[in-house]
C-alpha cells in the first residue's frame, strides 16, 4: 500500500524527538512492505526532506519568522498569550488543502491517514476530492478545543461522517469522539519508541540506597509536576529522590518551587541524550506521571511515556485521569490516585519503596498489558488491517 499521513507535527531533522511515536509506526510500516510519506506543515521555512528514508513533504503557509504554530508545544499552547497567531490558521488550512491537492494529484497513493482531525480533515479533503479514502486518528488535544470554540463541533461532526474509519488512542478519547457522533471507533494506541530488550536487569538495592522517583515529560501544566514536588515534601529524609528530566515553558518555575522548600533530594538534568535516557530509566525504581486537567481543558491522551516506564521495568504510579487508566489499572499494573493530590502520591510511593513484593507484581502486570496492547506486534497489524478493510470497502 501507499499511505500519505497528514500530520500538523513530524521530524524536522534526524536528531528531532517530535512525535517520536509516529516515526516509530511508519519505519514499522515500512518495515511491513509498505510505502508512506508525510505531509506536514513547515516550520521556520523548513523545504521537503527525507528523515529515515521517508519523503517528508512540507507546505508554506507564512514567511519563515511566523511557520511556528506547530511542533514543540503545540498550538493551543501557543495561541493562550498569543491570539493573533490565531489568524494563521486560515493561511494553514489553504496552503495544506493545495499542497494537498498537488500531492495526491501527482501521486498514486491508496489512502490518507490523517492525525489531529481538526484542522487537518479539512485540509485531507483536498485528498478526498481526489479519490483517496481518509482515515481520522484522533489524540484528545481537538476534542477538547470543543470546550473554548463551539462551532469546532459541527465540523467534526462533519467530518465524522465523511471518513471511511475513525481511530483514537484511549477509551477516554473515544467517549469523547462518540459523544460527537454516533461512529464505529477503534482503539490504535501506541508502543514504546525506547530499544527493544527482554526484562532488564536491574541493579540490586541496597538497604541504604534511596528509593529513586523519575518523572520524563514535557514541562507543562498538564503533566501536574508540581505536585510531585510538593508530593517529596511528605516522603522523609534521604530515603527517596525524584529526577525531572524535560524541559518547557514550566521548568524555572518547578526549579524555584525545590529550591523554595530546600529539597536537595530533586534533580532537573534537563533533555536526556536516549543513551542518558536509558540510564535514567535502568536506575530508577518508580515512574511518576502525575497529570491534571489544565486550565484549558486538557489532559493525557494516554501516556505513552508510562508504556516506555512499564516496559523498562519501572513501578508505576498515576493520576487517574484522561487516558491513563487504559495503561495503568489500578493494583494491577501500577497505583492509580487522584489527580491534583500531592499527599495522594507521597503514599503511592511509600506504599511502592515499602512493600517490594508489591512493586513486583505491579511491574510485571504492566509488562503483561503492554505486550497485550500496546506492543508495535499487535498495534501495526491491527493498523494495517483497518488499512486493508477501508480499501476493500470503498472496492
Amino acid at each position: 500500500m501507499r499511505i500519505l499521513v497528514l500530520s500538523s507535527v513530524y521530524a524536522r531533522h534526524p536528531l528531532d524527538s517530535e512525535v517520536p511515536w509516529m516515526r516509530e509506526s511508519i519505519r514499522r510500516l515500512r518495515e511491513a512492505g509498505h510505502d508512506v510519506e508525510i505531509l506536514a506543515p513547515s516550520w521556520k521555512g523548513l523545504s521537503d526532506h527525507e528523515i529515515d528514508g521517508v519523503r517528508v513533504h512540507r507546505f508554506r503557509y507564512a514567511p519563515s519568522s511566523l511557520e511556528f504554530l506547530t511542533h514543540d508545544e503545540g498550538a493551543p499552547s501557543k495561541t493562550k498569550g498569543r491570539p493573533w497567531l490565531q489568524m494563521l490558521a486560515v493561511p494553514y488550512i489553504l496552503s495544506g488543502f493545495l499542497s494537498c491537492w498537488k500531492l495526491a494529484g501527482r501521486e498514486r497513493f491508496d489512502l490518507m491517514h490523517v492525525h489531529w482531525p481538526f484542522p487537518h480533515g479539512l485540509i485531507a479533503q483536498a485528498g478526498r476530492m481526489r479519490g483517496l479514502p481518509v482515515v481520522l486518528n484522533f489524540h484528545g488535544a481537538e476534542l477538547l478545543l470543543m470546550r473554548r470554540k463551539k462551532w469546532i463541533r459541527p465540523i467534526l461532526h462533519w467530518l465524522l461522517g465523511q471518513s471511511e474509519a475513525v481511530l483514537c488512542n484511549s477509551s477516554f478519547t473515544r467517549a469523547k469522539i462518540e459523544a460527537v457522533r454516533k461512529v464505529p471507533v477503534e482503539l490504535s494506541p501506541y508502543g514504546t519508541t525506547l530499544p527493544e530488550s527482554p526484562a532488564p536487569s536491574r541493579p540490586g538495592r541496597r538497604p541504604e540506597d534511596p528509593f529513586r522517583i523519575l518523572f520524563v515529560g514535557r514541562h507543562i501544566e498538564r503533566k501536574g509536576i508540581e505536585h510531585l514536588v510538593d508530593a517529596m515534601a511528605s516522603l522523609e529524609g534521604p530515603r527517596f529522590s525524584l529526577e525531572i528530566v524535560g524541559h518547557g515553558d514550566r521548568t524555572e518555575a518547578l526549579k524555584e518551587r525545590a529550591l523554595a522548600t530546600g529539597d536537595t533530594r530533586i534533580r532537573f538534568p534537563g533533555k536526556l541524550s536516549t543513551e542518558d535516557l536509558a540510564r535514567a530509566y535502568a536506575t530508577s525504581d518508580a515512574f511518576v506521571l502525575p497529570a491534571v486537567v489544565d486550565s484549558k481543558g486538557d489532559t493525557e491522551g494516554l501516556g505513552v511515556v508510562l508504556i516506555e516506564a512499564a516496559e523498562t521495568g519501572l513501578a508505576l504510579v498515576a493520576s487517574d485521569v484522561g487516558g491513563i487508566p487504559d495503561v495503568v489499572v489500578d493494583g494491577k499494573t501500577g497505583l492509580l490516585v487522584p489527580p491534583g493530590n500531592p499527599f495522594a502520591l507521597a503514599e503511592a510511593l511509600r506504599r511502592l519503596a515499602d512493600d517490594p513484593p508489591l512493586a513486583a507484581k505491579l511491574v510485571e502486570g504492566a509488562r503483561a498489558r503492554t505486550r497485550e496492547f500496546f506492543s508495535w506486534d499487535v498495534v501495526i497489524p491491527h493498523l494495517v488491517g483497518v488499512y486493508r478493510r477501508v480499501l476493500r470497502e470503498r472496492n
